[in-house]
Parts: structure tokens; sequence; C-alpha cells
């Protein structure tokens, strides 16, 4: 079924049951009605993508049928179909918004044409308002949050390669905030006010991942019933954000390594060579020159990507920005869940700034936003910290190995790897388990021994 609603308007039963039995035909969803008013009640409830509506009809004509309907819904496209068309009336349709207008005895192949540039022009105008919502969100060095040396380093790295043409792999574990450090790069380049795209690669199969990289034309594979750009061609003159270059697959690897060299591809499908003008940034949290040993990514590819390499070191080797993170975050979300500022206890902060946060930032920014919502006062407290993050308020208080009895000394470095793996586990019980080689059961027991609170 094709994704379109058309509602065919015609006081003329014959003429209607043609139009609605062929369309049908196409697959698309049709609403029907045989005058001007229906047709305005049901564009009212129903989800019409596009109007064909009659120009002469006894209660409303083609033209107040128009106005009404686009006081209901500006987006829907309309098309008057007329055997009383004149120059006049089809010019005053255009006017007042109307997309086209087609003669009686309607034409199927031209109707079929016409309809064609409609979707074409609705899905045009879909991806100009995402580039134009994106551009509005403009990512700023500034909107990094650093206090850090080892930041401060990645920063200065990518404010000085911003503005070159030069391409740009950014690595680092997951979480980190690689993408939001491409959106840095972009907005603060030249090309700020084009668009910003980015690719998440894992989420696509092979063939999904071909199309939606280059495009592909009409006819290309079953389904592909409209020619569809890619994101290269709709990144042209600005920034491709490559998330998870290292799980590309390797034929797509050849034609990557094609539009870097030569700036130019082909649709999937086509014949055409499409030139594009296309910064490119790539992220990925693999180790490329293993995957390169391992044949399972082209050296040619890696050194066109690696031209300038920024490493986002992982959050727990740069606890002098968890602080400031956490005012930052704490901040964006009682503005996006309209609470008056809440501050957080020195006890919370004790316990945030010793977690070691396998998930990075992302972690870090989740754990602030549950606690903003859930906290009943103006001040974040132990408690509306998650369970497997409370646990951890005692880890500096554990005595070292090689103080007390053997017995003692055995406890205390058990004690200690258990907090490390329920740490590594995100609180996991399961995976901490399975991490110490112990049933769930087994390593409930000893958190009740040792009154570990999780």
């Amino acid at each position: 079924m094709k994704d379109y609603n058309i509602l065919v308007i015609d006081d003329e039963a014959a003429q209607r049951d043609v139009l609605t039995g062929y369309l049908k035909k196409k697959g698309y969803k049709i609403f029907s009605a045989s005058s001007g008013k229906e047709g305005v009640e049901i564009a009212g409830r129903s989800p019409v993508d596009i109007i064909l509506s009659d120009f002469k009809m006894p209660d409303l004509n083609g033209i107040e049928v128009l106005e009404q309907v686009k006081k209901i819904n500006p987006k829907i496209s309309f098309v008057v179909v007329t055997a009383y068309g004149t120059v006049e009336n089809a010019v005053k349709a255009m006017r007042l918004g109307a997309f086209d207008y087609i003669s009686k005895p309607v034409d199927l192949d031209e109707l079929d044409l016409m309809i064609d540039r409609i979707i074409e022009h609705k899905n045009l105008k879909s991806e100009n308002q995402l580039l134009k919502t994106q551009l509005q969100d403009k990512y700023k060095i500034s909107s990094i949050v650093s206090q850090s040396q080892k930041m401060e380093e990645v920063i200065n790295v990518a404010a000085r390669v911003a503005d070159s043409k030069a391409t740009v792999l950014i690595t680092g574990e997951n979480g980190t905030g690689k993408e939001v450090l491409a959106k840095a790069i972009h907005y603060m380049s030249s090309r700020k006010d084009s668009p910003f795209v980015a690719v998440n690669i894992p989420a696509l199969t092979e063939t999904l991942l071909e199309s939606e990289l280059f495009g592909h034309e009409r006819g290309a594979y079953t389904g592909a019933d409209k020619m569809k750009k890619g994101r290269f061609e709709i990144a042209h003159g600005g920034t491709l954000f490559l998330d998870e270059v290292g799980d590309i697959p390797q034929s797509i690897q050849v034609k990557l390594l094609r539009v870097l060299q030569e700036h130019q591809f082909e649709r999937v499908g086509g014949t055409d060579n499409i030139e594009v003008d296309v910064r490119i940034i790539a992220a990925t949290n693999k180790n490329l020159e293993q995957k390169i040993k391992n044949g399972t990514f082209r050296e040619d590819l890696y050194y066109r990507l690696n031209v300038v390499s920024i490493i986002i070191p992982p959050l727990r080797e740069r606890k002098e920005d968890v602080l400031p993170m956490i005012e930052s975050f704490i901040k964006k979300y009682c503005e996006e869940n309209k609470k008056d500022t809440v501050e957080i206890s020195k006890e919370a902060a004790d316990v945030l700034m010793k977690y070691n946060y396998p998930g990075n930032v992302r972690e870090l920014e989740n754990i602030i936003e549950r606690a903003v919502v859930l906290t009943r006062g103006k001040v974040i407290t132990l408690n509306d910290l998650p369970m497997s993050i409370k646990g951890f308020k005692e880890e500096r208080t554990i005595t070292a190995p090689g103080e007390g009895t053997l017995t003692e000394q055995v406890e205390t470095l058990e004690k200690q790897l258990i907090f490390d793996a329920l740490q590594e586990s995100g609180g996991n019980q399961t995976k901490a388990g399975k991490l110490l080689g112990l049933t769930e059961r087994n390593l409930r027991y000893k958190l009740k021994k040792y009154n570990i609170k999780h």
C-alpha cells in the first residue's frame, strides 16, 4: 500500500467511481464525496494528503472547497478537476494554493504523473523542514561542558580543524559525546548554514544502508516506486556524520572510498554520476587498525577517513568534568520539566564523583534527568539516585588489602570485586554475577552478607 490518502470530490457518480476505482488499484487509500460540502467535512475529520476536486458542483465550487480546505489543513495538496476549465479559473486556483489542475475527461497517465509530482514535492518539503529544524539547534563548542585538560585538548583540535575540508575521525567509547563534538565542528565551520546529516550505520541493513547513503532510482529494486535522494545529496554543501563507521559493510566501503576520492557517486540502479560537496566526519568505538589486520576494513578507506584524528576520553578519566556536567544537566532538565531549579546534596555529588560511568556522559545525563524528575524537594539527595549508584557510597571506606587478618583481607577483596562488577554491569545483578562467576542467588547472598545496599 502507498502511504498517501486521496479524497475524490465529484457530484457525477460515474466520474467519481472511475477515479476512485483506478486510484484504489494503484494502492492509495481513497475517500470519496459527492458534494463540495461533504468533501470539506471529510477533510476536517480524516487524514487526507491529496484532494482531487471537481470545479463545478451544485453547492460549493472547486475554488470555494479549496478555500475552506486550506483553512482546515494547508498541507493538503489540492488539484482542481474541470471540464469547464478556463485560464482564469486555473490561475485563481493556483493563486489560492492549488497544486495544479487537470481537465475532464481525465487522462489517467497524466493523473499518475501529477500525483507523482505531488508526492515528490511533499517529500522535498518534509526534507527541507527537517534540515531547517536541525539548523535552528546551533551546536557550538561552548555547548560542550568541560574543565579537564584532556577535554580542553580535544576542543582545541576540533576548533582548529572546523573550518578546513579535512575529514575527521572521532573515536571513543559509547556515550562519550562523539556526535555532539561532530555537530560542534560543523556549526563552527563555514558550512554551518548548510545541512548536518547523520547516519547511524549499525541501525541499517546492508541494502538499506546503500540506499540511505547514495539514494536509488525508481525501479532499482522491489518497492522502489520513486526516486529517492541519499544522505550524500541531502548533505550537499554541508557535513555528513557517519556514526559507527567501523560497522560499514565491505561492499559499501568501496563506494564510500570513491566518494571521498572523486566527490561523485551513482544512485542505486542509476548510471549518472552525481557530484557532491560534502565534508565527512566519522566516528567509531571500534579499533579500526585491528579490523584492518582482520581484513574487515579497507586500509585505504581508513587513511582517507583518518586525516585528523580526535580521541574523546571516557568520563572516568576526566572526573573534573562530572560536577560541571551535573550542574548543566540539572539546569537543562529543570527547564524541560518546568520545575524550579534544584541543587544536588554533597552526599549525592560525592557518590556521583566516585562512580566510574561505564555508559559515560550519556549515563550521567540519564541519572540526572531521572533525579530531577523524581526529587520531591529542591535538593537532589542520595535517595533520588538509582539503586545501582547508591551502593558505591561505601566504596572508598573499604579497608585496603594488606590490613587486618587474612579473613578480613579476603573479605575486603571480595567486596571490592563485587563493587567493581556491579559498576561495570550498570547495577545489573545477573550480569555482575556472570562477571564474578557467581549465580544470581549466590551474589544476592554476598550482597546481604556484606550489607551492600543495592
